[in-house]
Order: structure tokens, then sequence, then C-alpha cells
């Protein structure tokens, strides 16, 4: 038998093995060398990553608090509407801040008008992450609220508390964009005194930091000028039969009345005054300067006399171009404070962008150096967040709506927009009277 040549098999076996063996390196070798790179690494040395792709615009949210509902609900609704319209005008402006594009949100609360609810809806915004907010309309809410807002460090203006305290607590976060009660007060005074020549005068309030503060600095300023006080009664922001005290009044047979409060109470108590021969003028501050007291006094209104923070709604900067678009969007007239809340979002966003940051620690010291010029005139704040040289203007209500008569600025700058052809200018306000006692919740 011929021998076997295995020569063959054993090369066909070892040129097997040997590809299997190559072919196992290269794989460990691939398994066990340098991974891929990530996308981010994958640019040559010295040039700089990928950027991550477009996140959109950053949402930032501003708070806005007021009364929605209630028998204020139609001033807070007012002030609510024109916040919104400032965000929507903004974010139709693609703003950026800090070279990113953000996109402005408006979470809005109820505080009811009441002192302890708004320390609670302030609480609610600081946890919703707000980073600023426009509020409360009510000096009553305003002041617990501020302590709120000044713990978590967020900016807070408010576009119509008027009681001095708010911005006498020593919080670097309260701002206020209308003239004080220190001024408001003597302003009423002065035109009583010299304009209206009165020399008897009632005062009631309704037991509210915003309607006693008022009362209080318009009766020292009154007194001071030479008036008989013949009569200082209290109220409260929830009653509407006054025949009591107007009778008590009466008997007094004073000139003029003079009313800190609000319109759900000034409209029957000037109507209630028409019913029992009370001939004496009603005055009262920015609480009555509403088209709801017209409303809700009917004739008895005409020759009423009020003051408001603020020039003459169709006489500020931006005011008739504000009145068309907030009557467009709501339907409805403005009632007292829309254009202030619309120009504290703008001073918000404008501090924002000087200091390349929404987040309030950043831009919180930018609000204090404001210099704005917004649809109700220019805008800088005073080392406490007053407003500086705020415009008062004095109306009188006639033929169903309210008129102009006379502006008065703080500080003895001209007024921001000329005084009405009928109005007499005044630069010369009397001098703030002091403090007025708050230890009473309040309203305004």
């Amino acid at each position: 038998m011929q021998p076997v040549d295995h020569s063959n098999t054993l090369r066909r076996r070892f040129s097997a093995l040997t590809l299997a063996v190559v072919a196992a390196a290269t794989l460990g070798l691939a398994g066990c060398g340098k991974e891929e790179p990530k996308p981010a690494e994958a640019s040559k040395a010295g040039t700089a990553p990928t950027p991550p792709k477009d996140q959109g615009p950053l949402t930032v949210k501003i708070g806005v608090a007021s009364p929605l509902t209630g028998s204020q609900a139609h001033i807070g609704q007012d002030i609510k509407e024109g916040v919104q319209l400032g965000v929507d005008d903004l974010n139709a402006q693609n703003p950026e801040v800090g070279g990113r594009k953000v996109k402005f949100e408006l979470v809005a609360e109820d505080d009811e008008a009441d002192p302890a609810k708004a320390a609670t809806v302030a609480q609610k915004l600081v946890d919703a992450k707000v980073v600023a907010v426009v509020g409360h309309f009510n000096s009553g809410a305003s002041i617990p609220a501020s302590k709120v807002y000044a713990d978590a460090g967020i900016p807070q203006i408010s576009p119509s508390s008027t009681n001095p305290k708010y911005t006498q607590q020593g919080f670097k976060t309260t701002f206020r964009v209308v003239a004080n009660d220190d001024q408001q007060g003597p302003v009423n005074a002065k035109y009583a005194l010299e304009e209206l020549k009165v020399k008897k005068i009632a005062v009631i309030d309704d037991s509210t930091a915003y309607g006693q503060g008022l009362a209080d600095a318009f009766t020292k300023t009154a007194k001071d000028g030479g008036a008989e006080i013949v009569a200082q009664e209290h109220t409260t922001d929830k009653d509407t039969d006054f025949k009591a005290i107007l009778t008590k009044i009466k008997a007094k047979k004073p000139d003029l009345i003079f009313f800190g409060g609000i319109d759900p109470q000034a409209g029957p108590m000037k109507k209630q005054m028409k019913e029992l021969g009370l001939t004496a003028k009603l005055m009262g501050g920015d609480g009555i300067q509403t088209p709801n007291y017209i409303k809700l006094a009917g004739d008895a209104a005409e020759g009423t006399y009020a003051s408001i923070p603020g020039l003459p709604k169709d006489q500020m900067p931006g005011g008739k171009a504000f009145l068309e678009k907030y009557k467009k969007k709501t339907g409805k007239e403005v009632e007292l404070y829309a254009p202030m809340g619309y120009d504290a979002v703008f001073v918000f966003y404008e501090a924002m962008k000087r200091a390349g940051s929404t987040d309030p620690a950043t831009f919180l010291p930018e609000v204090g150096k404001t210099s704005y010029t917004g649809v109700i005139g220019p805008i800088a704040f005073d080392e406490k967040g007053d407003l500086k040289n705020g415009p008062l203007t004095i109306y009188v209500a006639k033929g169903g709506t309210w008129e102009p008569v006379k502006v008065s600025t703080m500080g003895g700058a001209a007024p921001a927009a000329a005084a009405p052809a009928d109005a007499k200018a005044d630069s010369s306000a009397a001098a703030p009277a002091p403090a007025a006692d708050t230890k009473k919740d309040d309203k305004k």
C-alpha cells in the first residue's frame, strides 16, 4: 500500500489557521483601540467645539398681582391687561438678553385686595420662578408682599401703591412708578384752599393704609394752610351706607368733604350726599378718579374733584397710542393704572439688557439705575425706589367724564407734557407731609 501524503492537507490547515489568527488580531485591535471621537471632539485640534443645536427662546416669567375679583376687580383687571399688553408688545420685538433670545410669559395672581392673601400670592409667584413682579394695586397688599419678594431677591414695581411706607422699609427690591401720598395729599389740600377757596373741611377715610394715609397727609397740609377741620370720620372699604356719618357732618356745614378711599365707597357716598341735601364739594385721591365712580354716583358725580399720579392719559408721551391699542385689544377704556403696568414691564426688560442676564440677582441693581421714557413719561427712581419728579393731575367730574384742571409736578421739574389748555400747570407743590401712621391693614 502506498504511503499517504499529508503535506497538502497540513498546508491547507496552516493557511486557514493563519487567516483566523490575523482576523482575530485585527478585530482585537479594533475593539481595544482608541474610541471614535464624539461629535463635539471631531474637529481638528485648536478649533472650537461644534456649538449645540439652537434650544429656542428662553422663557422668562413675569408676575402680576392685583385684585381680579371683588369690588376692586375693575382696577385690578386694568393693571393686569396693561401688563399683558406690555408682555405681548415686548415679545413682538423678538427680545434678546445677553445674546440669547427670550420669550416673556405672564403669571397672574388674584390678591383680592387683601393684605393676608397678598403675602400668600407673593409666595406663589416666588415658587412659580418669576424673575420680577408688577404689583400690587393696594398699598395694604404691596407692603406685606414686599417682604416676601425682598427675601427672595425679586424686584417689585407697583404701578399704583401710594402709601409712603411701601418704599420706606429699606428693601432694595421695591419700586413704584407713581407719586406717593406724601406728595398727593398736599397737592389736593393746596388746590382745595387756593383754587376752591374752602375754609371748613370734613375728612372721611376707609381705615386702610391707602385711605387713612392719604387723608392724614391732606389734613396736615390743610390745617397748616389755615383750614378748619370740622370733622374726621372713619368707615371701611366694605361699607356702602354712609348716611349716619354724612348726617353728622351736615350739621357742621363744611365747604368740602375729603374722602380717602376707593370708588366702590365714593360713588354711593356722593349719591347719599345729594339725597341728604349736603351741598359740600367732594374731593378724593386716585382711588376715586375712575369711570366706575361716575357710573356709581350717576348725575351726583358732577363737580367731584380727584387727583391721580401722572399726567392726563392723552397727554402722556405715549398716551394716545396706548389708549387706542388698549381699547382695541380689550374693548374697554383704561380705568387707572394700565399705562403704569405696561411701562413696568419695559423697565424690567431694559434692566435685564443692561445686565446681560435674566437672573434677578444680576439685573436687580440695574432696576435702580433706570432712566427710561415710557408711555407715562420719564421714569427714574430715587434711593428708596420712589419715582423722581412724579407729576399729579387734579380732575373734576363734568358732563359724565373726568376733565383735567391742574397738573402739578413734584420736585420743581417741568411737567413731561403740557397741561390742557384750560388747566393750570404748577411745579411748586406743597412740601410733603410726614409719613402717615400705617399700622392698620389697608388698601391702595
